[in-house]
Parts: structure tokens; C-alpha cells; sequence
């Protein structure tokens, strides 16, 4: 039996792939690697159904010390377009958010030195009196307050849990590998402080995403580090409900470059499924996709069309401008086959 053979078969079986064999995926047709991820995705969530939830992204300040190369939203401390959210503004865009019917917050921002850990507190807390819930506070910024205020990981979670958090995302993930990161953002945390936040997290009853940028300056044999890095922890650990790729867009950016096309995409997504064994779900990037991608990655193993982000800053920033309404989801999740369902950021359907 050959080599592609072998691995066909391990793919027709379901069987946990190693990272050898996760390698030989990317030599695979293009079609027949989006048909085993499907498979994988059926496995896992054999509904007919795409789910998606109604939010907003609220950057509470664009001020940041880590100056990402890839980022072209955040501004360095003293520059004249730097902000902070007040309690005015934030109740503004919370009322807005319950008008269209949304059940929570994508809450997330820059590293800002001048904010005391009361702001964080008090900014959780208005979202959660408001009745929404806070999906809040990436990895980085985690780290960032654990250093500014020094004070232990869990401690750091813990006083934000005690004020409503509920789920963190995964956001400041880019690629897990410190090659990479060294090079785009080297005053982030580190690719073990990420993990060690999400299993700190976890451990804390806190339900997370992770994502991955990719696209920029990795591999794709470090993508698959990134991956196999998330399905470790998660063997652990439980704690992850979805997986969201992305592909960096190089408008504004310090970075530059290329936007990654759509075939590499659908390809990188198909992996990820096929990988991610023990992830339950995988969301499409329609903001950084475009509509008509995001509908095709649905036969690519993702089961989930992520939010209609009322707002959404980062990716704007860069000069990308994707934007869906509620209806236009749910036409779009039709017309792929699928039902779609409204859920929360722990993905419990509502």
C-alpha cells in the first residue's frame, strides 16, 4: 500500500492522525480533502445544522504596547487616536446589541499600561448587569494584566470570573511557534504562556475558543504545530468548543504582503478539522472570506458561521469590510443545506 494509500485508509477509518501523517494532508486533492473533513465534521456534529451567534466585537481600548506587525487597528501610548471606552459609550452599544437581539459580548483590546484592574472588572460587570455575556479577554491580554499588576494567572481570572466572565476567546493565538511570533509580535506572550493561560482558564471552569492567523510568515508544518499544540492541551484539559483559522490580511500593516487565497484556505481548514479530533467545532471566516467562501468551507469540516459582529474593528482596520446581517446568515446557511440555529458563545442553542 503506498504511501497516500495508507493515509486514505486511516481517513476512511476515522482514526487519530500523528503529525506524519497530518503532513501528508496537504498533498491531497483539494476535493477529496474538503470530503474527509466533512466526514470528521459529521462525526462530531452529525445534525444537518450550522449554528451562529448574535454579537458584537467591543474593542474597550485600541491603546496597545505590543506593536504586532500584522495589526493596523492599535495605537501606541500618547498617540493623539488612541482610546478608552467609558460607561456611556459601552452602555450605548450594549442597548444597541439587545435591540438586535444578541446574547453577548466578544470583549477584547489593546495592552494598555495606564488602566487599572478595576476598569476590567467594572467593564465585566456593566455587560453582565446588562444581561448579556461576556466571552472576554484573549490570552495575551491575561498575561499582560498577570505582569502589570503581578499578580498569578489564576488569580487574574478568578477576580474577572467573580465579575461575570464567562468564556474567554482565542484570540492572540497567531501561530503557536516562537520562530513566528519572535518575527510578528515579540512583546506578546509566548506560545507556552498562551497555552498556560487557556489550561489556567480551563481548569477554572472557563470555556474558550482558539484560533489561528495564518498566512503571514509560518510554515505550513508550523501551522500543524500550531494545531497539534491545541488538540495536546485539549486532551488534558476539555476546555476547547471551537477552532477558528483565519487568514492574515496585509492592508495597513506593518507586516505587508499577500492576502492568502481562498483554495490555501479551504485547504488549511479541511486540516484543522481532521487534526483537531477532540475540538467539537470548527467556524468559518466569512469576515476575512467573503460570504461565498464561508458557504463552501461548510462542506470543508466547519459546522458553525461564527457571529454577525454588529461591530468589528480589527480586520476593518486593514481595510477589509465584510459584513452580514442576521437574515443574510441564515439565507446563506440555507442555501448551503444546512438549518441554521442561533446559540451562545459556550454554544448552547437558544
Amino acid at each position: 500500500m503506498g504511501q497516500t494509500s495508507f493515509l486514505e485508509a486511516r481517513l476512511d477509518a476515522g482514526a487519530r492522525l500523528n503529525p506524519e501523517e497530518a503532513r501528508g494532508l496537504w498533498e491531497l486533492d483539494l476535493l477529496s480533502l474538503g470530503r474527509w473533513a466533512d466526514r470528521a465534521r459529521r462525526r462530531l456534529n452529525p445534525q444537518d445544522r450550522v449554528t451562529y451567534v448574535v454579537d458584537r466585537n467591543i474593542n474597550y481600548t485600541n491603546i496597545c504596547t505590543s506593536g504586532c506587525r500584522f495589526c493596523a487597528f492599535f495605537r501606541s501610548p500618547g498617540e493623539p487616536d488612541g482610546y478608552v471606552l467609558d460607561n456611556e459609550e459601552l452602555a450605548q452599544k450594549l442597548t444597541e446589541l439587545k435591540a438586535h437581539g444578541g446574547s453577548g459580548v466578544l470583549l477584547q483590546g489593546g495592552l494598555n499600561p495606564d488602566l487599572p484592574l478595576a476598569y476590567y472588572e467594572a467593564l465585566v460587570r456593566q455587560i453582565r448587569d446588562s444581561g448579556l455575556g461576556v466571552h472576554g479577554f484573549s490570552p495575551p491580554e491575561i498575561a499582560f494584566l498577570g505582569q502589570r499588576f503581578g499578580l498569578p494567572l489564576k488569580e487574574i481570572l478568578a477576580r474577572l470570573l467573580q465579575a461575570g466572565l464567562s468564556s474567554i476567546p482565542g484570540g492572540g493565538a497567531e501561530i503557536l511557534v516562537d520562530r513566528v511570533r519572535s518575527q510578528i509580535s515579540p512583546r506578546k506572550c509566548g506560545s507556552a504562556q498562551w497555552l498556560e493561560v487557556m489550561a489556567a482558564a480551563q481548569e477554572l471552569g472557563l470555556k474558550t475558543s482558539a484560533t489561528m492567523m495564518f498566512g503571514h510568515l509560518e510554515t505550513r508544518a508550523e501551522r500543524l504545530e500550531h494545531l497539534f499544540k491545541i488538540r495536546d492541551l485539549q486532551d488534558r484539559t476539555r476546555g476547547f468548543l471551537s477552532f477558528i483559522p483565519w487568514t492574515f490580511q496585509p492592508g495597513s500593516t506593518a507586516l505587508g504582503g499577500q492576502p492568502l487565497g481562498a483554495v490555501e484556505y479551504l485547504r488549511t481548514l479541511a486540516v484543522s478539522r481532521l487534526v483537531l479530533d477532540n475540538v467539537p467545532h470548527l467556524q468559518v471566516s466569512w469576515v476575512t472570506q467573503g460570504p461565498k467562501i464561508a458557504q463552501v468551507a461548510l462542506k470543508f469540516g466547519a459546522d458553525d458561521f461564527g457571529s454577525t459582529m454588529l461591530e468589528e474593528n480589527v480586520v476593518a482596520a486593514t481595510g477589509v469590510g465584510f459584513r452580514l446581517s442576521r437574515d443574510e446568515i441564515e439565507t446563506l446557511v440555507r442555501q448551503a443545506g444546512y438549518e441554521p440555529r442561533v446559540r451562545d458563545h459556550r454554544y448552547n442553542l437558544l
